[in-house]
C-alpha cells in the first residue's frame, strides 16, 4: 500500500469500491465486528475510530452518547452479503449502515481493496 501514485480514473477498476460508516458503543465491540467481516472477506479493511460524540433524537429525545465509528473498505457487489452480516452481530436496534460512493483513489489501493474482498463469502 505505501509509495502509490496514480490516482483510478472514473470506470476503474469493474468493482469500484465503497466506504460504510457504522457505529456502536464501544470500540471493544467494533473491532470484534471488524475483526469477523475482514476475516470472512466481506470488507479489506477497517478502521475503528473510539471516542465518537453522537447527537441524534430516539424516541422523541435528544440524546448524546459516546460511541466507536467503524469505517469499513469494501466492494460493491459485497455490501448485501456485509449489511447482513454486520446487522446480524450489531448489539443495537437500529443500526447505521450508510454507503458512500469512492469515485477517486489511489489505483494501487483500489486494487488491493477488489482482491481482498470475496463476494462469495457471505452470499
Amino acid at each position: 500500500m505505501r509509495g502509490a501514485k496514480r490516482r483510478l480514473s472514473m470506470g476503474e477498476p469493474s468493482t469500484p469500491p465503497v466506504v460504510v460508516l457504522v457505529t456502536g458503543p464501544d470500540e471493544a465491540t467494533m473491532t470484534s465486528i471488524a475483526r469477523l467481516v475482514v476475516e470472512e472477506g466481506l470488507a479489506a479493511c477497517v478502521n475503528v475510530i473510539p471516542g465518537v460524540q453522537s447527537v441524534y433524537r430516539w424516541d422523541e429525545t435528544v440524546q448524546l452518547d459516546q460511541e466507536a465509528l467503524a469505517v469499513f473498505k469494501t466492494t460493491r457487489p459485497a455490501l448485501a452479503a456485509l449489511e447482513r452480516r454486520v446487522l446480524s452481530l450489531h448489539p443495537y436496534d437500529l443500526p447505521e449502515f450508510l454507503v458512500i460512493p469512492v469515485d477517486s483513489g489511489s489505483e494501487p489501493y483500489v486494487h488491493w481493496i477488489t482482491r481482498s474482498v470475496s463476494v462469495e463469502a457471505g452470499s
